[in-house]
């Protein structure tokens, strides 16, 4: 209860609240957005989490792999024997944190126009798949293949591609303009 009134009070002189929580802890702890909302009408209550708020995996744990697994994206990235992580840039840096600080802006913006604040809903597995949504969109289309190691990206043409060199380190090569 402390610590409650001590996050309330901070939330005075805030613009916004941003947790990570799977769905249902912020309520929990009398920390939800309808009461946020209620007591600072202006405020931006952000939320990010893997898997979105409603569905059959959204109380469960999940990681940047696991999101970018089940959208398709994983499946897209690597060597013809094995997919290959990239780090957590596609999954919680990109899907996740950039669509949650595109939508924080947003509504920012709409705040300080109107006064009223609002929930921003930023689900990982949502922004991976809009992420994907160009080479989902070639792949229908028929442009490209769902094979790794067969388009320009993802490593399939010998003039875009990184090349051990002869003393170790790697080159990065790129020339795709014709000249």
């Amino acid at each position: 209860p402390e610590a409650r009134a001590q996050v309330l009070q901070l939330l005075e002189n805030a613009d916004v609240l941003v947790e990570g929580f799977r769905p249902g802890v912020m309520e929990r702890l009398g920390l939800g957005p309808d009461l946020v909302l209620a007591l600072k009408p202006r405020i931006v209550y952000a939320r990010m989490t893997g898997w979105g708020q409603h569905g059959p995996l959204a109380p469960t744990a999940g990681h940047d792999i696991n999101y970018i697994a089940i959208t398709g994206a994983l499946h897209a990235i690597g060597t013809t024997e094995q997919p290959v992580p990239p780090l957590n840039l596609l999954g919680d840096y990109g899907g996740g944190s950039l669509y949650l600080v595109m939508g924080i802006l947003a509504a920012l913006h709409e705040a300080r126009r109107s006064g009223l604040g609002q929930v921003v809903d930023a689900a990982i597995t949502d922004g991976v798949v809009n992420l994907m949504a160009q080479f989902i969109g070639q792949s229908q289309r028929g442009a490209s293949v769902e094979r790794r190691e067969s388009t320009m990206p993802d490593g399939g043409w010998p003039w875009s591609g990184a090349y051990e060199t002869a003393d170790g380190p790697h080159v990065s090569v790129g020339p795709l303009e014709p000249q």
